[in-house]
């Protein structure tokens, strides 16, 4: 993820105040969110959610707080207003992008939010609830010579940085073969391991640009000023909390879901981290996800 890293954060980031977003927003429990878990079901841990994270700091989806070990950000408050409506106690689990699909599977976590966008391939392997809509962006080093990303043609022969298996990469890749078809240059995805490298490789001009999620460009170009968007991408993708196929965790999510967008909980989340342009007016359990 290409997000602030290696250095303290602000009080602020534009209207974020990391200060006060360390005190948890909680929900009442929801009897009927409660009632839809399957009678009999296990849980990774009894009597409570247990939940991957990412293990980066990718604000404002997660970070640290001030005390270096405790998650923050919107994912972590998410997970926390569920945990409340559901009647349980939260587990987070900070766990890379490539480990969720195997921990939720093995039963290790009930859940992952992690920003999984729904697609169809995901959907024959888990089942999902959404909560927010993740929109991608493109962004440059703030002095770059690159003044906007529309589609493929935009990026022959330029070095961006993606994650990997995600549908950002695809998104990439699909525009590659498109520019290869017409005999121009190839794109050169890049792949880093961490924070500190994506924001050297940017500063340092050794890639063009960076493309993953909107809300995590936007916090970094208005924590340091040295980036800049440039584009949006093609899709905008339901991203939802994930579950183990057909164990009948998503419904009783989706029905707490819904109960915390009409208390006002979910809009004071999301506000405070700076992503109301990402709210849902309604949780779906498995809807129609990308390529479908």
């Amino acid at each position: 993820m290409f997000s602030a890293s290696g250095h303290a954060e602000p009080a602020t980031v534009g209207q974020i105040d990391l200060k006060a977003n360390q005190l948890p927003v909680r929900a009442p429990g929801n009897p009927q969110a409660i009632a839809d878990i399957p009678a009999g079901f296990t849980f990774a841990e009894p009597g409570t959610l247990t939940v991957a994270i990412s293990n980066h700091s990718s604000p404002p989806l997660a970070l640290l707080a001030d005390d270096n070990k405790t998650r923050i950000g919107s994912d972590p408050d998410i997970a926390r207003l569920l945990a409340d409506a559901l009647g349980l106690k939260l587990k987070l689990v900070p766990a890379a992008w490539e480990d969720w699909p195997l921990g939720i599977a093995s039963g290790r976590y009930d859940a992952a939010i992690i920003n999984i966008a729904v697609t169809k391939a995901r959907k024959e392997r888990f089942d999902f609830a959404t909560y927010r809509v993740d929109t991608l962006g493109f962004y440059v080093k703030s002095t770059s010579r690159i003044q906007a990303i529309r589609g493929p043609t935009d990026v022959a022969g330029l070095k961006v940085i993606v994650g990997s298996g995600t549908n950002q990469e695809n998104i990439l890749l699909g525009w590659d073969r498109q520019n290869r078809a017409q005999g121009l240059p190839p794109v050169q995805p890049v792949y880093v391991t961490d924070d500190a490298a994506a924001n050297l490789s940017i500063q340092s001009g050794r890639v063009d640009a960076f493309f993953g999620p909107h809300s995590i460009g936007a916090y970094k170009a208005a924590l340091t000023g040295q980036t800049r968007m440039v584009g949006i991408g093609p899709t905008v993708a339901p991203v939802a909390v994930t579950t183990r196929k057909g164990n009948g965790l998503a419904q009783p999510i989706s029905t707490a879901l819904n109960g915390i967008i009409a208390g006002g909980q979910y809009a004071q989340v999301l506000d405070r981290w700076g992503e109301n342009d990402e709210k849902v007016t309604r949780s779906e359990v498995n809807p129609r996800g990308l390529d479908e």
